[in-house]
């Protein structure tokens, strides 16, 4: 199984995730630490990416997903996963690619994305981040007002994760 923590930049992917893989055990990744360089120059001067910047990306997340599927690697993977499309792309109407939505306000989003150092998405990309999203359906979504603990708990109740 596989499964993508997704949302805009700054609801907490990174933190979830590697919370989440270490109480359950499975393996991490961070989509992104596969971003082309070129995109994350972009990001860094607070440029929106464009479909044809996030493509590359998508298809080595894709890439990620099919091995550690084949190689049965339950994993977590973290990635925006923006719009529906971007989405069927990933999961490829495979029942062992779940998505989790760390959805948050704008405000809550704002003042972390602010306060952030050392990384590549700082504030200024919220608004196109947010004009891009296209709210998932059908999927686990989980409030990012609670506490990151709280979160991974949630996650792990709702998805009958067994912990190690």
């Amino acid at each position: 199984m596989v499964i993508i923590i997704m949302g805009i930049a700054g609801v907490g992917k990174s933190t979830i995730g590697k919370m989440l893989s270490k109480r359950i055990s499975w393996n991490f990744y961070d989509g992104d630490g596969f971003h082309p360089k070129a995109n994350i120059e972009k990001m860094r001067k607070g440029i929106q990416l464009t479909d044809s910047d996030r493509w590359p990306w998508l298809r080595a997340i894709r890439d990620l997903i099919d091995e550690c599927l084949s190689e049965n690697k339950p994993s977590i993977i973290t990635c925006s996963a923006l719009k529906k499309t971007y989405r069927k792309f990933l999961k490829q109407d495979r029942d062992n690619v779940i998505f989790v939505y760390l959805k948050g306000d704008e405000k809550t989003i704002w003042e972390r994305l602010s306060s952030r150092k050392g990384h590549f998405a700082g504030a200024d990309l919220l608004e196109s981040q947010l004009e891009t999203l296209e709210e998932p359906e059908n999927v686990l979504s989980v409030d990012i007002s609670k506490q990151p603990e709280d979160i991974t708990n949630f996650i792990i109740e709702k998805l009958n994760l067994r912990e190690s």
